[in-house]
């Protein structure tokens, strides 16, 4: 049945027969009639049901609802004289669908720490934070597509199972079968892995089509267990041929300020609870975003504005060390005051198809720093020059030979081109305002942990 509650509750004019299907949160026993709170995922807010003891099965099912119940409500809307509600249905038929056993089920009516939701990831998105979250994640996807789709940009399916380890830290889960008698084989031919990022090939396409983006799951064999890493997780990686830095930069910018503007105009109800219980302020931090120009820095000035800081920083600041947290932090929340983006990297912390510049030392990279989070985006001009490329490459250590079809695209019509990969999570984690990366996606895969 499709969900109504989100349209109901302002729905007007009343008095007519409505129904709709959901899970009860509370049941509230007085007099004649059981007051039943019904929710159905559609929005943060709960339809209050009476059901008058002249029902049929009041008795029987009615007065045995608890808290996880499935329910079938037809009914009559009106007007509620109640505080902080606008309509309430008077159930002509309320269905029992399915029973929840009150000894047994985990979710009553009381606050449940993020830790113990954690280990129910099956049921955790029937709270009411998590299931705010599902919406807001839902709609900075829908935001996404659909900035893309207004410019012009293609969307390209990159594999996911892939022989090109695009960051070069080979941090990649090996894909391998069986064989009978239990020792690994290549079923590609080759060793494969999960992809770390679907630029290389979304590369491929740019020099075919123009402006195109992906936006699919990504892996990291990386065994870091902390609040802000995730073994699967979802990338926003946009390309585009005859595009050099600044104009990555402006996309980058453009895009965060739509999606931040377009879910605050859609979500604004599961955003005031995240203000209110999660992030004090997190309306006015997202307001900041779109409302104001992001700063500007080279890496080279960021690491002698953090020297000069007077600050003792957990990891040591120094020219050729990539900044970490605290560092971008520290000039996002502290000396900016803003979303702030830092270009010009060192060449050796940075992947070789990053463009060289004309220093020798330093590449054409850009990352976007947030408050609250550091880094949210990351992307480079991409490196045109079949000879320097080659360079890079050999430089790094990678096979020339496993990524002579990425050489090729030098080879064969070469054009300045760029573009930025964003992590999806991190999004959803600075709108939110929720400190654990895995309270933001549906069922977190870390190290000793892939529940469902």
């Amino acid at each position: 049945m499709k969900k109504r509650i989100r349209e109901l509750i302002k729905d007007k004019p009343v008095d007519k027969t409505v129904s709709i299907a959901g899970w009860i949160r509370t049941r509230r026993d007085t007099g004649e009639f059981s007051f039943l709170e019904v929710n159905d995922g559609s929005c943060l807010a709960n339809m209050q049901i009476i059901a008058n003891e002249d029902l049929e099965n009041y008795s029987r099912e009615i007065k045995q609802l608890t808290t996880g119940c499935s329910v079938i409500i037809r009914g009559q809307l009106k007007e509620s004289p109640a505080k902080g509600q606008e309509v309430e249905i008077h159930a002509d038929e309320v269905i029992v669908v399915g029973l929840a056993d009150p000894k047994t089920y985990p979710l009553q009516k009381k606050r449940h720490s993020f830790e113990f939701l954690r280990d129910l990831s099956h049921l955790r998105p029937r709270t009411n934070a998590l299931g705010a979250v599902s919406r807001v994640r839902s709609r900075l996807s829908y935001g996404v597509h659909q900035f893309f789709q207004e410019k012009g940009f293609f969307q390209v399916h990159t594999p996911i199972i892939t022989t090109s380890d695009c960051e070069g830290a080979g941090e990649m889960f090996q894909v391998t079968t069986p064989d009978q008698k239990g020792k690994g084989q290549h079923f590609f031919g080759q060793s494969a892995g999960l992809t770390v990022s679907g630029q290389l090939q979304a590369e491929v396409y740019a020099l075919s089509l123009g402006d195109v983006y992906t936006f699919g799951p990504t892996f990291r064999a990386e065994n870091s267990n902390t609040s802000r890493h995730l073994a699967e997780f979802w990338m926003i990686e946009p390309e585009m041929p005859f595009c050099d830095l600044r104009g990555n930069m402006q996309i980058a910018e453009d895009l965060l300020k739509y999606v931040l503007e377009d879910v605050v105009g859609n979500c604004i109800e599961d955003l005031n609870l995240f203000d209110k219980f999660i992030e004090k302020g997190l309306l006015s931090k997202l307001h900041g975003i779109v409302d104001k120009k992001f700063g500007h820095t080279t890496y080279t000035e960021a690491v002698e504005i953090l020297l000069k800081a007077g600050k003792k920083f957990e990891f040591p600041v120094e020219w050729g060390t990539d900044l970490q947290s605290e560092h971008e932090r520290y000039l996002t929340e502290v000396v900016f005051k803003c979303p702030l983006i830092v270009t010009d990297y060192p060449a050796a912390i940075k992947p070789f198809y990053m463009r060289m510049n004309d220093d020798g030392k330093t590449v054409a990279a850009m990352d976007i720093l947030v408050p609250g989070i550091g880094e949210i985006v990351g992307g480079s001009q991409r490196e045109e020059r079949f000879d320097v490329l080659k360079s890079r490459m050999l430089e790094a250590q990678i096979d020339i030979n496993e990524y002579d079809w990425y050489l090729d695209l030098r080879r064969y019509g070469t054009v300045p081109h760029s573009g930025f990969g964003l992590g999806f999570e991190r999004l959803v984690q600075f709108v939110t305002g929720m400190k654990n990366i895995r309270e933001v996606i549906p069922f977190p895969r870390t190290p000793g942990s892939a529940p469902c």
